[in-house]
Protein backbone atom coordinates (compact mmCIF):
# COMPACT_ATOMS: atom_id res chain seq x y z
CA UNK A 1 0.00 0.00 0.00
CA UNK A 2 1.37 3.33 -1.03
CA UNK A 3 0.65 6.48 1.21
CA UNK A 4 -1.04 9.93 -0.01
CA UNK A 5 2.62 11.62 -1.35
CA UNK A 6 3.51 8.38 -3.05
CA UNK A 7 4.01 7.38 -6.79
CA UNK A 8 2.04 4.63 -8.55
CA UNK A 9 4.40 1.90 -8.96
CA UNK A 10 5.29 0.91 -12.78
CA UNK A 11 3.92 -2.56 -13.67
CA UNK A 12 7.11 -4.67 -14.06
CA UNK A 13 7.32 -7.10 -16.55
CA UNK A 14 8.17 -6.52 -20.79
CA UNK A 15 9.88 -3.19 -21.61
CA UNK A 16 8.28 -0.42 -22.63
CA UNK A 17 7.66 -0.51 -26.94
CA UNK A 18 9.00 2.12 -28.63
CA UNK A 19 8.61 3.26 -32.11
CA UNK A 20 10.23 1.17 -35.38
CA UNK A 21 11.39 2.39 -38.89
CA UNK A 22 12.29 -0.38 -40.48
CA UNK A 23 14.83 -0.01 -43.45
CA UNK A 24 15.12 -2.54 -46.26
CA UNK A 25 17.22 -1.96 -48.92
CA UNK A 26 15.74 -3.34 -52.52
CA UNK A 27 17.83 -4.95 -55.26
CA UNK A 28 15.53 -6.39 -57.85
CA UNK A 29 14.01 -7.75 -55.02
CA UNK A 30 9.92 -7.57 -56.51
CA UNK A 31 9.45 -11.32 -55.77
CA UNK A 32 9.57 -11.32 -52.35
CA UNK A 33 8.33 -7.74 -51.41
CA UNK A 34 4.53 -8.41 -51.03
CA UNK A 35 5.67 -11.16 -48.22
CA UNK A 36 7.74 -8.98 -46.52
CA UNK A 37 5.95 -6.19 -45.77
CA UNK A 38 2.67 -8.18 -44.64
CA UNK A 39 4.99 -10.09 -42.20
CA UNK A 40 6.69 -7.03 -41.20
CA UNK A 41 3.97 -5.17 -40.64
CA UNK A 42 2.25 -8.09 -38.70
CA UNK A 43 5.60 -8.30 -36.27
CA UNK A 44 5.58 -4.53 -35.96
CA UNK A 45 2.33 -4.25 -34.96
CA UNK A 46 2.78 -5.97 -32.03
CA UNK A 47 5.86 -5.38 -31.11
CA UNK A 48 6.17 -1.42 -31.42
CA UNK A 49 4.25 1.36 -30.67
CA UNK A 50 3.96 3.24 -34.13
CA UNK A 51 5.71 1.80 -36.93
CA UNK A 52 6.89 2.91 -40.58
CA UNK A 53 8.77 0.54 -43.30
CA UNK A 54 11.09 2.49 -45.47
CA UNK A 55 11.69 0.40 -48.82
CA UNK A 56 14.81 1.86 -50.55
CA UNK A 57 15.32 0.82 -54.77
CA UNK A 58 18.92 0.78 -55.36
CA UNK A 59 18.91 0.82 -58.97
CA UNK A 60 17.00 -2.48 -59.32
CA UNK A 61 16.79 -4.13 -63.02
CA UNK A 62 13.58 -5.46 -62.38
CA UNK A 63 10.20 -4.17 -61.16
CA UNK A 64 10.98 -3.44 -57.75
CA UNK A 65 9.90 -0.22 -57.85
CA UNK A 66 6.73 -0.77 -59.42
CA UNK A 67 6.05 -3.27 -56.20
CA UNK A 68 7.17 -0.62 -54.18
CA UNK A 69 4.81 1.77 -55.40
CA UNK A 70 1.72 -0.41 -55.36
CA UNK A 71 2.59 -1.74 -51.92
CA UNK A 72 3.01 1.91 -50.40
CA UNK A 73 -0.37 2.61 -51.94
CA UNK A 74 -2.09 -0.77 -50.18
CA UNK A 75 -0.58 0.32 -46.82
CA UNK A 76 -0.02 3.82 -45.72
CA UNK A 77 2.76 2.68 -42.86
CA UNK A 78 4.85 1.97 -46.11
CA UNK A 79 7.24 4.25 -47.73
CA UNK A 80 9.62 4.03 -51.24
CA UNK A 81 12.54 5.79 -51.83
CA UNK A 82 14.03 4.87 -55.76
CA UNK A 83 17.48 5.79 -56.44
CA UNK A 84 18.77 7.17 -59.70
CA UNK A 85 20.83 3.95 -59.75
CA UNK A 86 22.41 1.17 -58.31
CA UNK A 87 24.79 2.92 -55.52
CA UNK A 88 25.20 0.10 -53.28
CA UNK A 89 23.63 -2.02 -50.08
CA UNK A 90 25.07 0.42 -47.68
CA UNK A 91 24.56 3.82 -49.31
CA UNK A 92 20.81 2.70 -49.76
CA UNK A 93 20.51 2.33 -46.11
CA UNK A 94 22.72 5.20 -45.26
CA UNK A 95 19.52 7.14 -47.30
CA UNK A 96 16.69 4.94 -45.61
CA UNK A 97 18.46 6.10 -42.42
CA UNK A 98 17.98 9.52 -42.06
CA UNK A 99 14.52 9.16 -43.86
CA UNK A 100 13.80 7.57 -40.86
CA UNK A 101 10.94 9.18 -37.90
CA UNK A 102 11.03 7.06 -34.98
CA UNK A 103 13.36 6.00 -32.42
CA UNK A 104 14.91 3.13 -33.70
CA UNK A 105 15.87 1.56 -36.89
CA UNK A 106 16.02 -2.01 -37.65
CA UNK A 107 17.36 -3.13 -41.32
CA UNK A 108 17.45 -5.99 -43.14
CA UNK A 109 17.69 -7.52 -46.59
CA UNK A 110 14.99 -8.25 -48.93
CA UNK A 111 15.85 -12.15 -49.26
CA UNK A 112 13.77 -13.09 -46.15
CA UNK A 113 16.37 -14.84 -44.88
CA UNK A 114 16.51 -12.40 -41.88
CA UNK A 115 12.49 -13.88 -40.53
CA UNK A 116 11.12 -10.47 -39.73
CA UNK A 117 9.81 -12.71 -36.80
CA UNK A 118 13.24 -11.79 -35.13
CA UNK A 119 12.42 -8.69 -34.76
CA UNK A 120 11.60 -8.61 -30.72
CA UNK A 121 14.47 -10.09 -29.94
CA UNK A 122 16.75 -7.64 -31.31
CA UNK A 123 14.37 -4.66 -29.73
CA UNK A 124 14.41 -6.53 -26.41
CA UNK A 125 17.79 -6.64 -26.18
CA UNK A 126 18.19 -2.71 -27.27
CA UNK A 127 15.85 -2.29 -24.27
CA UNK A 128 18.88 -3.33 -21.98
CA UNK A 129 20.89 -0.57 -22.02
CA UNK A 130 22.82 -1.20 -25.91
CA UNK A 131 22.52 0.96 -28.86
CA UNK A 132 23.20 -1.35 -31.33
CA UNK A 133 21.93 -4.83 -31.39
CA UNK A 134 23.20 -7.58 -34.50
CA UNK A 135 21.54 -10.28 -35.17
CA UNK A 136 23.97 -12.87 -35.51
CA UNK A 137 22.88 -15.61 -37.57
CA UNK A 138 22.59 -19.60 -36.06
CA UNK A 139 23.70 -21.10 -39.37
CA UNK A 140 24.26 -18.81 -42.57
CA UNK A 141 22.71 -20.09 -45.42
CA UNK A 142 25.52 -18.97 -48.07
CA UNK A 143 28.11 -21.11 -49.78
CA UNK A 144 31.35 -22.01 -48.95
CA UNK A 145 33.34 -19.41 -51.13
CA UNK A 146 30.67 -16.78 -49.61
CA UNK A 147 31.18 -17.68 -46.31
CA UNK A 148 34.96 -17.69 -46.61
CA UNK A 149 34.76 -13.72 -48.27
CA UNK A 150 32.30 -12.90 -45.09
CA UNK A 151 34.90 -13.80 -42.56
CA UNK A 152 37.58 -12.07 -44.57
CA UNK A 153 35.13 -9.01 -44.16
CA UNK A 154 34.67 -8.76 -40.66
CA UNK A 155 38.71 -9.13 -39.55
CA UNK A 156 39.04 -6.28 -41.22
CA UNK A 157 35.96 -4.81 -39.80
CA UNK A 158 37.15 -5.50 -36.64
CA UNK A 159 39.91 -3.72 -37.10
CA UNK A 160 38.13 -0.66 -38.39
CA UNK A 161 35.52 -0.63 -35.64
CA UNK A 162 37.69 -1.46 -33.00
CA UNK A 163 34.74 -3.72 -31.26
CA UNK A 164 35.04 -7.71 -30.91
CA UNK A 165 31.25 -7.61 -31.89
CA UNK A 166 32.36 -7.32 -35.08
CA UNK A 167 32.71 -10.99 -35.94
CA UNK A 168 28.88 -10.85 -35.03
CA UNK A 169 27.85 -8.40 -37.45
CA UNK A 170 25.08 -8.92 -39.90
CA UNK A 171 22.91 -6.92 -42.40
CA UNK A 172 20.04 -7.67 -39.61
CA UNK A 173 20.53 -4.89 -36.93
CA UNK A 174 18.29 -2.70 -35.00
CA UNK A 175 20.15 0.71 -33.28
CA UNK A 176 18.56 4.32 -31.82
CA UNK A 177 18.09 6.24 -34.64
CA UNK A 178 19.77 8.93 -32.18
CA UNK A 179 23.05 7.77 -33.51
CA UNK A 180 22.96 8.80 -36.66
CA UNK A 181 23.40 12.41 -35.65
CA UNK A 182 27.21 11.14 -35.50
CA UNK A 183 27.21 10.86 -39.28
CA UNK A 184 24.84 13.87 -40.33
CA UNK A 185 27.53 15.60 -42.61
CA UNK A 186 28.97 12.18 -43.72
CA UNK A 187 28.81 12.66 -48.00
CA UNK A 188 31.98 10.24 -48.65
CA UNK A 189 30.67 8.06 -51.93
CA UNK A 190 32.18 4.88 -50.22
CA UNK A 191 29.54 3.85 -47.22
CA UNK A 192 29.91 0.98 -44.36
CA UNK A 193 26.97 1.47 -41.91
CA UNK A 194 28.88 -0.66 -38.94
CA UNK A 195 31.83 1.93 -39.13
CA UNK A 196 29.80 4.88 -39.32
CA UNK A 197 27.50 3.81 -35.51
CA UNK A 198 31.07 3.31 -34.10
CA UNK A 199 31.49 7.18 -34.69
CA UNK A 200 28.50 7.42 -31.75
CA UNK A 201 28.58 4.27 -29.68
CA UNK A 202 30.62 1.60 -28.14
CA UNK A 203 27.67 0.38 -26.84
CA UNK A 204 27.02 -3.03 -29.10
CA UNK A 205 25.64 -6.37 -28.46
CA UNK A 206 24.54 -9.47 -30.63
CA UNK A 207 21.76 -12.22 -30.24
CA UNK A 208 21.38 -15.47 -31.69
CA UNK A 209 18.71 -15.50 -34.47
CA UNK A 210 17.91 -17.89 -37.30
CA UNK A 211 18.84 -17.54 -40.89
CA UNK A 212 17.00 -19.02 -43.63
CA UNK A 213 17.43 -20.16 -47.28
CA UNK A 214 17.00 -17.87 -50.02
CA UNK A 215 13.27 -18.19 -51.56
CA UNK A 216 14.13 -17.14 -54.69
CA UNK A 217 17.01 -15.80 -56.78
CA UNK A 218 20.72 -16.19 -55.40
CA UNK A 219 22.95 -13.38 -53.38
CA UNK A 220 24.01 -10.32 -54.95
CA UNK A 221 27.21 -10.35 -53.56
CA UNK A 222 29.77 -12.22 -54.80
CA UNK A 223 32.99 -13.12 -53.12
CA UNK A 224 34.91 -10.25 -55.58
CA UNK A 225 32.57 -7.67 -54.30
CA UNK A 226 32.76 -8.68 -50.70
CA UNK A 227 37.04 -8.73 -50.69
CA UNK A 228 36.68 -5.38 -52.27
CA UNK A 229 34.41 -3.62 -49.61
CA UNK A 230 36.67 -5.31 -47.35
CA UNK A 231 39.45 -3.55 -49.05
CA UNK A 232 37.26 -0.14 -49.35
CA UNK A 233 36.96 -0.26 -45.49
CA UNK A 234 40.10 -0.98 -44.51
CA UNK A 235 41.47 2.16 -46.50
CA UNK A 236 38.64 3.94 -46.14
CA UNK A 237 38.57 4.14 -42.59
CA UNK A 238 41.45 3.36 -41.14
CA UNK A 239 45.37 3.84 -41.20
CA UNK A 240 45.97 0.07 -40.86
CA UNK A 241 47.69 -0.44 -44.49
CA UNK A 242 49.86 3.11 -43.86
CA UNK A 243 51.24 0.95 -40.30
CA UNK A 244 51.73 -2.32 -42.69
CA UNK A 245 53.60 0.56 -45.03
CA UNK A 246 55.61 1.68 -42.34
CA UNK A 247 56.32 -1.90 -40.67
CA UNK A 248 57.30 -3.12 -44.19
CA UNK A 249 59.57 -0.43 -44.65
CA UNK A 250 61.62 -0.60 -41.25
CA UNK A 251 61.82 -4.41 -41.47
CA UNK A 252 63.33 -4.04 -44.76
CA UNK A 253 65.88 -1.78 -43.70
CA UNK A 254 66.74 -3.56 -40.61
CA UNK A 255 67.27 -6.35 -43.04
CA UNK A 256 69.26 -4.12 -45.26
CA UNK A 257 71.35 -3.09 -42.62
CA UNK A 258 72.40 -6.36 -41.15
CA UNK A 259 73.16 -7.65 -45.11
CA UNK A 260 75.93 -4.21 -45.02
CA UNK A 261 76.85 -5.42 -41.79
CA UNK A 262 77.84 -8.92 -43.18
CA UNK A 263 79.32 -7.85 -46.39
CA UNK A 264 81.33 -5.33 -44.55
CA UNK A 265 82.52 -8.25 -42.22
CA UNK A 266 82.91 -10.79 -44.77
CA UNK A 267 85.81 -7.85 -46.55
CA UNK A 268 86.84 -6.94 -43.55
CA UNK A 269 88.12 -10.90 -42.52
CA UNK A 270 88.17 -12.36 -45.72
CA UNK A 271 89.59 -9.72 -47.95
CA UNK A 272 86.98 -9.76 -50.59
CA UNK A 273 83.24 -9.42 -51.58
CA UNK A 274 80.13 -10.99 -51.73
CA UNK A 275 80.37 -12.28 -55.19
CA UNK A 276 77.27 -12.99 -57.44
CA UNK A 277 74.85 -11.03 -59.79
CA UNK A 278 71.87 -13.03 -57.90
CA UNK A 279 72.56 -11.99 -54.19
CA UNK A 280 72.72 -8.08 -55.22
CA UNK A 281 69.68 -8.32 -57.75
CA UNK A 282 67.49 -10.28 -54.78
CA UNK A 283 68.21 -7.51 -52.20
CA UNK A 284 67.38 -4.75 -54.76
CA UNK A 285 64.33 -6.10 -55.60
CA UNK A 286 63.77 -6.29 -52.11
CA UNK A 287 63.72 -2.63 -51.41
CA UNK A 288 62.27 -1.64 -54.95
CA UNK A 289 59.28 -4.15 -54.17
CA UNK A 290 58.90 -2.66 -50.18
CA UNK A 291 59.38 0.79 -52.05
CA UNK A 292 56.51 0.43 -54.39
CA UNK A 293 53.90 -1.34 -51.66
CA UNK A 294 54.59 1.60 -49.76
CA UNK A 295 53.93 4.29 -52.61
CA UNK A 296 50.67 2.11 -53.40
CA UNK A 297 49.17 2.42 -50.29
CA UNK A 298 50.02 6.40 -50.06
CA UNK A 299 48.30 6.26 -53.71
CA UNK A 300 45.19 5.05 -52.34
CA UNK A 301 44.85 6.82 -49.51
CA UNK A 302 45.56 10.20 -52.01
CA UNK A 303 42.51 8.75 -54.40
CA UNK A 304 40.35 8.86 -51.88
CA UNK A 305 40.96 12.22 -50.50
CA UNK A 306 40.65 13.19 -54.13
CA UNK A 307 37.30 11.35 -53.98
CA UNK A 308 36.49 12.87 -50.97
CA UNK A 309 37.43 16.45 -52.24
CA UNK A 310 34.79 16.12 -55.48
CA UNK A 311 32.04 16.09 -52.84
CA UNK A 312 30.30 13.65 -54.53
CA UNK A 313 26.89 12.33 -52.84
CA UNK A 314 26.56 8.86 -51.41
CA UNK A 315 23.63 8.60 -53.14
CA UNK A 316 20.94 10.70 -55.08
CA UNK A 317 16.58 9.92 -54.64
CA UNK A 318 15.02 9.88 -58.29
CA UNK A 319 11.70 9.52 -57.03
CA UNK A 320 9.39 8.88 -53.87
CA UNK A 321 6.03 7.04 -53.09
CA UNK A 322 3.97 6.74 -49.99
CA UNK A 323 3.73 8.69 -46.34
CA UNK A 324 3.45 8.75 -42.82
CA UNK A 325 0.07 7.63 -41.38
CA UNK A 326 -2.38 10.34 -40.38
CA UNK A 327 -1.87 12.25 -37.32
CA UNK A 328 1.30 10.51 -36.88
CA UNK A 329 5.20 12.46 -37.26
Amino acid sequence: MTGQGDLPLEPTGAPAKTSVTAVVPVYNGEPTLGELCERLAAVLEGSSRAFEIILVNDGSRDASWKAIERIARQNARVRGLNLMRNYGQHNALLCGIRAARYEVVVTLDDDLQNPPEEIPVLLERLADGFDVVYGQPENEQHGFVRDCASQITKLVLERSMGSEVARQISAFRAFRTQLRGAFADYRGTFVSIDVLLTWATTRFAAVRVSHLPRKVGASNYSMRQLITHALNMVTGFTTLPLQLASMTGFFCTFFGILVLAWVLGRTLIFGSSVPGFAFLASIIAIFSGAQLFGIGIIGEYLSRMHARALDRPAYVVRDHTGCSPRGET
